[in-house]
């Protein structure tokens, strides 16, 4: 059996490269990179829920009480959080509570559903499914907080209230700086946006941003 060239030249290629591989990378630096690795393969999502509007029960009787929203990513060890109820404010609740969930950095979407509970159990207001480009890289720097509003959407994928919400990426110290560069590859991310048209695909609607500014 006789090698072909195109095999010699990989093998003499490959020892070249193992030769001039720098002797100080250890056992230590190997296991730094794997660190490194592992916690860019997901991302902190912090998401503070501010309030909603216009929430209605089948798209008639506006909402009473006991609204909650839930928020659910692709990852499988913390993908889904849950606000508490607002007992208050009818079809306009607030909640202003922080939620943190982790989401893999190949996340296209964040689902955030809007659900009411009655004396039959919970029932679905709507819901945004949330693009990550809305929030993640353009010129935007780490950590950055963007105040968003999303129109809500029924399981018929009619309109149905509008969320409130803020959206930070808590970006791991050592994971910043290696994100920096590629944080120019978009477009620059405002506080607040507006996006015309919207999208369905899949039977899925895709959450639409709408004007709003979160008075502080």
């Amino acid at each position: 059996f006789r090698k072909k060239p195109y095999i010699k030249r990989t093998e003499r290629v490959f020892r070249t490269a193992i030769n001039n591989f720098p002797r100080q990378f250890n056992l230590q630096n190997r296991c730094t990179l794997t660190r490194f690795d592992m916690a860019m393969t997901s991302r902190a999502l912090e998401i503070t829920v501010i309030s909603g509007e216009g929430l209605r029960v089948d798209r008639r009787r506006p909402v009473k009480k006991n609204a909650f929203v839930v928020v659910r990513t692709d990852d499988v060890r913390n993908s889904t959080q849950t606000t508490k109820l607002d007992t208050e404010g009818g079809s306009h609740p607030a909640w202003n509570e922080k939620l943190v969930v982790d989401m893999p950095v190949h996340s296209r979407f964040v689902t955030v559903e809007v659900q009411c509970k009655d004396h039959s159990g919970n029932r679905v207001i709507g819901a945004a499914t949330i693009p990550v480009s809305d929030f993640v890289g353009g010129y935007t720097p780490d950590n950055y907080l963007h105040f968003l509003s999303y129109r809500l959407r029924d399981g018929r994928g009619q309109r149905n209230g509008i969320i409130n919400l803020s959206v930070r990426v808590k970006m791991p110290e050592h994971a910043a700086a290696a994100n920096c560069a590629a944080s120019y590859a978009g477009s620059y991310s405002q506080p607040w946006s507006v996006i015309p048209g919207e999208k369905v695909s899949g039977g899925v609607v895709t959450g639409v941003p709408v004007w709003y500014r979160y008075q502080v």
